[in-house]
């Protein structure tokens, strides 16, 4: 049995992934420092972070089923989602750098108001792009392999924009902070992300087509799509799964910062970073930088080891790790449509966060010390997780036939969108629910980021409660409906009617 053929050019696939690269500028940045950027950098406390972080990614949420309507009714010479990309492109980069700039002798009510403002229009910008973006792939081919291959694809670049902003976000930031703050540094990385993000989202537009028409264009109300989807089983479990998967990667992302920068022993960093040559003696005052590609990136510890505590060896050692972690995953991702094709989708899934879960938990047992260990399941966690990262986005896509299936009518945004509501309101709920852990369980505050109490909650978040989660989604993915034969089958049937409409 084999699904429909609608083959992709290596160029409309790798134009397609530049989108979801331009993408994680803005979201790795979030998963990996935003909540770090407010309370270290722009001065809010735990608590008004917790809010900035949670109600403007609520409101995405909220606003993302609006914008599947809007994008399943746009009708325009270049389709329904293409186009989306080409009109947030300008905006999303300005408010991007807003964002993550910080008004200079404003009080602290002011600044809560342009954190929550800057935050919301960038949350609604991103869902404005990104939501049609990823309706898109599931309108581009009706082919299976190819779905996973296009996703692969998307994957890969995404993971290649999450090098970038793991491995040099935070030395960019020192290097631009040379002579002026971390304010300033933030400021212009932010910059130097959007304008990549601008030139990546036009090639979007440029290489992309849209190919899937509906058997039917059965004139339909929201309401009656959001009915029809409420009886779309496959849909609630991968929203229900949604929820949980994108809530993992902003508590790790809040949680492994501390880790590193707080529980880990900077003497057993410092150690792994010398033989790395990632060390050098303090700069003189008024010396010029050093030479070299590390040192011009800032991408170096600029500490002895007599000067662990006041050094930026956490920082460097941070970048280290997200750098290995996502080499690690690019290199794993090739292998994806390969292991869908031959155990299905949910199956490499299902194994995929089942492995997740275990890693997480052996992660928690090491000790301060054990920089090796932490290395080690780093590299361990990424090969395990990396092939379910395009194939859950391809199974969004069949969610999205299934409900063609059914009906007869197909409303490709309006599942994207509320899956992507479910990822907003994950996102939202990760990041909040780790200061509020912090604050509950661990006596957390900003102004003692490094006190005991402190230290235990960061290692209980980034390994059990990682562990818990992880295991949650795969008992999501354990009771979804459409396996391998199923999806086969619905794709051929949903090529039978497209070809017999077409002809009638």
């Amino acid at each position: 049995m084999t699904a429909p053929t609608d083959k992709l050019s290596f160029a409309e696939k790798a134009g397609y992934s530049a989108t979801d690269a331009a993408a994680n500028f803005v979201f790795q940045t979030m998963i990996l420092f935003q909540l770090n950027f407010y309370t270290d950098v722009f001065g809010l406390t735990a608590s008004a972070a917790a809010a900035i972080l949670l109600w403007p990614r609520l409101w995405d949420a909220v606003f993302d089923p609006i914008m599947g309507v809007m994008a399943d009714r746009t009708e325009t010479r270049w389709g329904k989602f293409r186009p989306w990309v080409l009109w947030t492109a300008v905006p999303w980069c300005v408010v991007m750098v807003l964002a993550y700039t910080t008004p200079r002798g404003w009080s602290a009510v002011p600044l809560i108001a342009y954190a929550f403002i800057t935050n919301t229009l960038l949350m609604t910008l991103y869902s404005m792009n990104n939501m049609p973006y990823s309706a898109l792939g599931g309108v581009m081919t009706a082919d299976l392999t190819e779905r996973a291959k296009l996703n692969s694809f998307r994957f890969i670049a995404a993971n290649i924009a999450q090098f970038v902003v793991g491995g040099f976000t935070l030395p960019l930031v020192a290097k631009f902070a040379v002579g002026h703050d971390r304010q300033h540094g933030w400021q212009m990385t932010m910059a130097v992300w959007a304008a990549l993000s601008l030139v990546l989202f036009l090639t979007t537009f440029l290489t992309t087509r849209e190919r899937i028409k509906p058997v039917a264009q059965t004139k339909s109300s929201p309401k009656e799509d959001f009915v029809n989807l409420l009886r779309n089983r496959p849909w609630m479990v991968m929203v229900a799964m949604t929820f949980v998967h994108f809530a993992i990667l902003s508590f790790r992302g809040g949680a492994l910062y501390n880790y590193f920068h707080h529980y880990v022993d900077k003497a057993a960093m410092f150690d792994v970073l010398e033989r790395l040559g990632l060390t050098a003696a303090p700069l003189a005052a008024g010396a010029p930088a050093p030479g070299g590609l590390l040192e011009m990136l800032g991408y170096i510890v600029h500490g002895t080891r007599a000067d662990l505590a006041s050094s930026n060896v956490a920082d460097v050692f941070n970048s280290i790790v997200n750098i290995l972690g996502t080499v690690t995953t690019i290199t794993v991702l090739v292998l994806s449509p390969s292991l869908a094709r031959r155990y299905g989708k949910k199956a490499v899934a299902v194994v995929g966060f089942g492995l997740s879960a275990v890693s997480a938990a052996i992660f928690y047992t090491l000790s301060a010390s054990n920089v090796g260990g932490m290395i080690l399941m780093t590299v361990v966690g990424s090969i395990v997780y990396a092939p379910t990262i395009p194939l859950i986005w391809a199974i969004f896509a069949d969610v999205a036939d299934y409900s063609e299936w059914q009906t007869g009518r197909r409303f490709t945004g309006m599942v994207f969108a509320t899956i992507g509501f479910s990822l907003k309101a994950g996102l939202a709920v990760g990041s909040a629910s780790f200061l509020w852990i912090m604050a509950w369980l661990y006596d957390y505050e900003t102004k003692a980021p490094g006190a005991a109490s402190a230290i235990a909650g960061y290692r209980a978040c980034s390994g059990l409660v990682v562990g818990l989660m992880f295991l949650a989604c795969t008992i999501l993915l354990a009771v979804y409906q459409l396996g391998r034969d199923r999806t086969l089958r619905m794709a051929e049937e949903l090529e039978t009617r497209r070809s017999a409409a077409q002809a009638t």
